[in-house]
């Protein structure tokens, strides 16, 4: 259902100091203390609303959270009450809880099927509000609408897009190791409205989001050949990726999504194709002996980053669109796989096999700045957000004698410290994050 919200914005108090002294976090440096932030209870009339907004309230506080950079004082501790959106702030009780930032809302009944949603994020310490902003929506659109407004409160406080109104999509796995069924399944970022997408019958792997439609491409073992095959999540209507007579796999869409790029396996060689998905027709990028693989586009759509092993062992490497000026990047110790470039051309995150041990890191386009984020027995399978600020992965621990250990998914932001697990009803591998929702 598609958010039917007005946002209106309150007028904001010019401030008086310099914008150097803007209440700011900065999302680029390193580890901080996440900022403190008063969050009271919505303004409400009435039993029912109320529970809309204490709901809506406790998704935003999960959401500012989880992302490592606010910290909600208690509620208990708080001295001021509001009884309306035209009171003012008393921040001389709010700089006594060390509030840096205040979030001042309500909540009201429109019709028997909407609610009115509103907030005035106040900076404590300069005295003035920051952003002020209401929405309208279907009652049952609340959870969506408190994605939305954590979004815009985390903008605001960072200046940096928010990435809580998105969703997962992921390779849901049960059953034993000797026969693991595997099949898609999606989910809001913070794992609720979870569904499955495909049965379970054929065995599902490597989703990947559309960057600006609600479909996904996937490899798919339908028969004993696996192919990609693109999924339009809205209708339910799957469709055959190409002609290919072989194996594809790998498959990511270009940034306009007009194209799907893949590796195809034929004879013992794999090579990096793109398919056009207006005409049909296929382009191949890579002429090598080896194994070119897991292809990702740079967000412009000019170059692309694949893993391969022409030199002997998996590296890194990147080429222009057309194929042209392949040169790696990769030089430390180890292989490198799953690369994937940041929304915002910064970095490009990958797996890393070195001395026993699995990583999550992340370097500079042209190889320089290597950072290892997250290790461990098995980790694997990074993906953005859309604001390219947190990765997502999944996680396997070593498993006792004769048992498979649990796969989980994580995400951890690019300080490398704010490592958290994403509930998902059962494991939970490949997962890919969409772009924020329309």
């Amino acid at each position: 259902m598609k958010l039917r919200w007005l946002a209106v914005f309150f007028c904001s108090l010019i401030a008086s100091f310099s914008a150097k002294a803007e209440l700011r976090i900065d999302v680029t440096g390193a580890m901080r203390e996440p900022m403190p932030v008063a969050f009271p209870e919505m303004i409400h009339e009435g039993f029912f609303v109320g529970r809309y907004g204490s709901q809506i309230r406790d998704v935003v506080i999960a959401d500012l959270e989880r992302s490592g950079l606010f910290n909600i004082i208690n509620e208990r501790s708080y001295i001021q009450e509001f009884s309306s959106m035209e009171q003012e702030p008393n921040f001389i009780d709010w700089k006594a809880l060390n509030a840096q930032a205040l979030i001042q809302s309500a909540i009201s009944e429109v019709d028997a099927n909407s609610i009115r949603i509103e907030f005035r994020l106040w900076d404590v310490y300069a005295e003035t509000q920051m952003k002020g902003q209401s929405f309208t929506t279907t009652k049952d659109n609340w959870r969506r609408v408190a994605h939305v407004m954590a979004d815009a409160i985390y903008e605001r406080l960072t200046g940096e897009k928010g990435y809580f109104d998105t969703r997962i999509v992921y390779v849901s796995e049960t059953g034993p190791a000797t026969k693991r069924i595997k099949r898609l399944a999606i989910m809001d970022q913070d794992g609720e409205n979870h569904k499955f997408l495909t049965s379970g019958i054929s065995m599902a792997l490597t989703p990947r989001f559309s960057p600006n439609l609600q479909k996904v491409t996937y490899m798919s073992y339908s028969g004993d050949t696996p192919r990609v095959y693109i999924l339009d999540i809205e209708t339910g209507k799957q469709t055959l990726l190409g002609n290919f007579p072989g194996m594809t796999f790998a498959p990511r869409f270009s940034p306009d999504s007009s194209k799907v790029i893949l590796s195809y396996a034929s004879r013992g060689k794999t090579n990096i194709y793109e398919m056009d998905l207006v005409n049909k027709t296929s382009k191949q990028l890579t002429w090598s002996n080896a194994i070119d693989t897991s292809p990702s586009y740079s967000p412009d759509g000019s170059k692309i980053v694949f893993n391969s092993d022409r030199g002997g062992n998996q590296q890194l490497y990147v080429m222009n669109a057309d194929g042209s000026d392949v040169h790696r990047i990769s030089f430390g110790s180890g292989r490198y796989a799953t690369p994937v470039w940041s929304p915002r051309g910064d970095y490009i995150a990958f797996t890393k096999m070195a001395g026993g041990q699995f990583y999550i890191g992340v370097m500079y386009p042209d190889g320089s700045g290597e950072r290892l984020l997250a290790s461990g027995y098995l980790v694997e399978g990074p993906t953005w957000s859309p604001n390219g600020r947190v990765l997502m992965y999944f996680r396997q621990d070593e498993g006792r004698r004769n048992s498979t250990a649990p796969v989980k998914l994580y995400s951890i932001d690019l300080t490398g410290y704010n490592e958290r697990q994403i509930i998902t009803p059962a494991d939970g591998s490949d997962p890919a994050w969409s772009p924020l929702l329309p």
